[in-house]
């Protein structure tokens, strides 16, 4: 699951660096996607707005043993 989740954040990650932001992935357990939000994401007060509506949404979508996705 680990490999479709990294290629679903390959499909987000260009909208996050027109930003001057980024994701990595740190780690994927029993549903649950643990990502850091890099670069201006990681600052910004709206990160947890880009966490939910659009990370763990796209990852819902793609992926639907996706249960939830949190920022470390």
């Amino acid at each position: 699951m680990k490999e479709e989740v990294e290629a679903a954040l390959d499909k987000i990650r260009p909208s996050l660096e027109a930003d001057g932001g980024g994701v990595e992935l740190i780690d994927v357990e029993e549903g649950v996607v643990k990502v850091k939000l890099t670069g201006a994401c990681g600052g910004c007060p709206m990160s947890q707005m880009t966490l939910k509506n659009g990370i763990e949404r796209v990852l819902k979508e793609e992926i639907p043993e996706v249960e939830k996705v949190e920022s470390v």
